[in-house]
């Protein structure tokens, strides 16, 4: 894993600013290859009921990997990078939202906080993962410390975490309740939308062959998706600074990741691993992310995490600002 000088981190926006233009054809074309394939796995998976709860279990899976990457899709809509237009951006991206169960309107403010904001200490809790430093938790109670580790230990922020996320939190605007009616009209129209979706399907094929088919698929997606945004910012070397001494191309190009992930499963997560490229120049869309690598080479090393590198990852929790570095619970016990 290597950097590029924090110095030139800067220029990077003005130089990747070519790469921003939308193609609306490739946008229908990713969008077809994406919606097409899960509408039929989903179909699939309803027949398979009657051969084999597993098997529809099992097709779970591949569902889940689509429905990640509508995510995505949405997520770029939110950048406004997937379309051209603003209008096609924003609806494409309320539609989708009603699949993955995450309101576009209120979703697009809290990313945009979190993109504002990433790697400075004295603004988190902006759509990020909740991160500690030594010497907060250190200085924590035994109850602070204890409610820490439990949010940070893996089967709640991998597991639990995720499906509460999109299955509760986004039905209300958490953060955002005293912020007008804005966060409120995208949360409400999003859920109206999917009771009636809801209410059709179970009509359609009866509530238990709807949760069978749906829930498996959200409750993974949830997981792969945090997983993701974990390992974009939550690794060894990232970024965290106080916000006198913060610099916001600094932390967008050394405190995201480069997680370079096998060509099946970059396809999958639609290149979102390429995340310091993103974090310096959003307005990219996502197909056009692995051209600027190809185009700039020396932004493959800069913090390059492999799929195996990334299970390290795990283990950090709390972020050192002595050493600059992300610490493990032990690491950070060892200090004193």
């Amino acid at each position: 894993m290597t950097n590029l000088t924090h110095s030139g981190a800067r220029d990077w926006a003005a130089t990747l600013a070519p790469y921003r233009d939308a193609n609306d054809m490739r946008a229908l074309f990713e969008l077809a290859i994406s919606f097409i394939p899960l509408a039929a796995i989903w179909t699939a998976m309803w027949a398979a009921l009657s051969i084999s709860p597993w098997l529809t279990l099992a097709l779970a899976i591949p569902a889940a990997g689509f429905l990640v990457r509508l995510f995505m899709i949405q997520h770029d809509c939110g950048h406004g990078s997937f379309f051209s237009s603003r209008l096609a951006n924003d609806w494409t991206g309320r539609v989708i939202g009603v699949l993955t169960l995450t309101p576009y309107g209120l979703w697009r403010r809290t990313h945009a906080a979190h993109h504002a904001t990433s790697g400075c200490l004295d603004r988190r809790g902006k759509g990020d993962v909740t991160t500690m430093t030594v010497e907060e938790y250190q200085n924590a109670s035994v109850w602070g410390r204890l409610r820490y580790r439990l949010y940070r230990h893996p089967l709640v922020l991998f597991g639990l975490g995720p499906a509460y996320l999109f299955i509760l939190q986004h039905r209300l605007p958490v953060g955002m309740m005293r912020n007008g009616w804005q966060p409120w009209l995208s949360t409400m129209g999003t859920n109206l939308s999917i009771a009636a979706l809801v209410t059709v399907f179970v009509w359609l094929i009866g509530i238990k062959a709807f949760l069978i088919v749906y829930l498996p698929v959200i409750v993974i997606g949830a997981s792969i998706g945090v997983w993701l945004f974990f390992v974009q910012h939550q690794f060894e070397e990232t970024v965290w600074d106080e916000e006198s001494d913060w610099n916001w191309h600094d932390a967008a190009m050394h405190g995201s990741s480069h997680f370079d992930l096998p060509p099946i499963l970059r396809w999958f997560t639609a290149n979102i691993g390429i995340h310091h490229v993103h974090h310096v120049a959003s307005r990219i869309p996502f197909y056009r992310l692995p051209k600027v690598l190809k185009d700039h080479p020396e932004l493959r090393d800069v913090s390059r995490l492999t799929l195996r590198d990334s299970l390290g990852c795990v283990r950090l929790a709390l972020w050192d600002e002595t050493q600059r570095r992300l610490l493990s619970f032990r690491e950070a016990r060892a200090l004193g």
